[in-house]
């Protein structure tokens, strides 16, 4: 379904990704990983079209998605890591906004919109401004945007940040169904033991390039590593975390 190609895209001319390519198919929940300044905010933005790669390609069910953006667009629900919102707009306000942008009629949009905020438990919230909304809360609107008009792709970037335990596991057991929707499903994030649980296959970036592409029992096993923590931290050449907590426990102490 989602199809990258030898992405390729610099700044200043200093590389940020090069010859980025992989494949997420309907059904699937894969992770996309590597540590920060690794290339995945440039790729998921090239992905969603809000940037252009210097070489390569993006396809979507077999078409280059730079010949018709608006299309695309309408395929995939998106949910960034930043919660940019229109905070002046309530939850129920937001979500007509998106419905109308997605060319929903009318009913269609409260229904979906009214319900999606009542199962995320911002039913009594929904006439309220976002502004004064907590950071979870806001998140759980731009997972119901995403959800709102049925997209066949769904791009999560970060989406557990500042949700609370039972709304993270609500998203877990989404994930898992969205799959059986055959549904193709692109998760970034930084909780590896979540990934490790809910994705069928993982890709690891570092510098720019992909440096693994595999399932994550399939990594472990290969690499012989007891977790997906320990592969991630390998392949990307980590520093010694321990070693470098030490090291600033003993500066602070400095006198």
């Amino acid at each position: 379904m989602l199809e990258v190609q030898h992405l390729y895209r610099s700044y200043r001319g200093i590389p940020a990704i090069q010859d980025v390519s992989f494949r997420v198919a309907p059904g699937e929940v894969v992770g996309f990983l590597g540590p920060n300044g690794a290339g995945k905010s440039t790729t998921v933005k090239i992905i969603t079209g809000m940037l252009r790669p210097n070489d390569g390609h993006v396809l979507f069910e077999g078409q280059d998605i730079e010949k018709d953006m608006v299309a695309f667009r309408a395929a995939f629900g998106y949910v960034p890591e930043e919660a940019h919102l229109y905070t002046y707009l309530s939850g129920l306000e937001y979500l007509q906004l998106v419905g109308r942008l997605r060319g929903l009629n009318e009913a269609l949009i409260e229904a979906k919109a009214t319900n999606l905020l009542r199962l995320l438990n911002l039913e009594s919230w929904q006439y309220s401004p976002i502004s004064t909304y907590s950071k979870g809360m806001r998140q759980r609107v731009l997972i119901a945007a995403a959800l709102l008009h049925d997209p066949k792709l769904l791009i999560f970037d970060e989406p557990l940040s500042g949700l609370d335990v039972v709304s993270g596991r609500l998203f877990k057991d989404l994930l898992e169904l969205l799959a059986a929707q055959s549904k193709a499903v692109l998760y970034i994030s930084h909780v590896l033991e979540v990934v490790e649980r809910v994705c069928s296959r993982v890709i690891v970036i570092a510098k720019g390039r992909v440096l693994a592409d595999a399932p994550p029992s399939e990594l472990t096993s290969v690499m012989s590593l007891p977790n997906l923590e320990s592969v991630f931290a390998q392949l990307v050449e980590q520093q010694d975390t321990r070693q470098t907590a030490e090291q600033m426990i003993e500066v602070m102490q400095y006198v």
